[in-house]
């Protein structure tokens, strides 16, 4: 997936002027844009660099985020000609996203990536519908909301409700999330009486108890060990990182059912006074590295589902394909808590925006 330095620069400058993604065809991207496609070069100021220092909270380098965060890095220095230089932290800072956020806040760290919840915890309730399950049918529907008018409203909400703390410079993702378990399941009515590692609260949690499921609350970290143990029936992710941590290969993980419940969201911001103090030259910089970058976080992330799903197999996981599914028995539910959340909350308009995208 590395590129050279000097096609990563091309490739920023061609995102200034065309649209963004990995599946699809979609209308020029909002978020991130470049502001002006003549300034995309490179820089020969000899004045003091600027340095950035851009977080996630995953430490191993397969993960996508890094790819991310190295492809920011390459083209940025170059466009600036060295004049803003990065470092990159995978998860050596903190393997905790609001820890990160709080370095964003202090000015120890320019960029972060985070999940979606973060931006709850800061205030913006309206980040809560990209939490509703079957809420995307498919990789292009996500981007075409996310790219769109939608992710451009969420946008400019978290701007304003943050106070000018976090910009969005593009969405990221962590891959489509599947059940796996000790029991292979095939519609809704088959995880009645299981329990699950999930979210315990909110409408995640409300979509597993609505199928008769139990919601259980254990720790990415331990849940390799709960899975062993038998303390838990299945849980629920995508195969890249659940095969990172070898969930696959116990007897409670090893049955994969491609439910494709949840096509997920992940943020790559900015601290806004930050990106306020740069100049409209070095924030166009910005601008195109942060777009190359959520190309290849995008890239990387879909075609290490193939990989992950392949390793998977090999190491003895058994695996129901989607097409396989009874997906409409899944989706039933999913979109019934859809339209309670967004009526009750006041989102409906957001929701049809999303919906209206496919």
């Amino acid at each position: 997936m590395k590129r050279s330095k000097l096609a990563l620069v091309a490739l920023g400058c061609v995102l200034a002027v065309t649209s963004l993604g990995g599946c699809a065809t979609h209308e020029r991207r909002t978020i991130g844009s470049v502001s002006d496609p003549n300034t995309a070069a490179v820089s020969q100021d000899s004045g003091e660099a600027i340095k950035m220092v851009i977080a996630s909270n995953q430490t191993s380098v397969d993960n996508p985020y890094h790819n991310g965060l190295q492809t920011f890095k390459e083209v940025v220095e170059e466009l600036s000609g060295g004049t803003i230089q990065v470092e990159c932290s995978d998860g050596t800072l903190s393997e905790d996203e609001a820890t990160l956020l709080g370095m964003l806040d202090s000015g120890e760290i320019q960029m972060a990536v985070c999940s979606p919840g973060n931006m709850s915890s800061a205030g913006v309730s309206e980040i809560n519908l990209i939490s509703l399950l079957y809420l995307f049918n498919g990789f292009e529907h996500w981007e075409a909301a996310m790219d769109g008018e939608f992710g451009s409203t969420l946008a400019d909400i978290i701007l304003e409700r943050t106070n000018n703390r976090y910009r969005i410079m593009g969405y990221w993702s962590a891959g489509v999330r599947d059940y796996y378990g000790k029991i292979p399941i095939r519609t809704a009515a088959d995880v009645a009486g299981l329990t699950i590692r999930t979210q315990t609260s909110g409408v995640v949690s409300q979509y597993w108890t609505t199928l008769g499921a139990q919601p259980v609350d254990i720790g990415w970290g331990v849940l390799y060990d709960a899975l062993v143990a038998g303390e838990v029936d299945s849980a629920e992710n995508d195969y890249t990182n659940l095969m990172l941590k070898q969930h696959h290969t116990t007897e409670n993980g090893k049955y994969i059912c491609e439910t494709h419940h949840d096509y997920t969201t992940r943020l790559f911001i900015i601290s806004g006074d930050f990106y306020d103090s740069l100049t409209a030259e070095q924030k166009n910089w910005v601008d195109t590295a942060s777009l190359a970058a959520t190309l290849e976080e995008r890239a990387v992330t879909y075609e290490m589902m193939d990989s992950s799903k392949a390793q998977c197999i090999a190491e003895g996981a058994v695996v129901t394909n989607y097409e396989d599914m009874d997906i409409a028995s899944f989706q039933s539910a999913a979109i019934a808590i859809q339209d309670q959340y967004a009526q009750e909350n006041g989102l409906t308009e957001y929701l049809d925006m999303i919906r209206s995208a496919r």
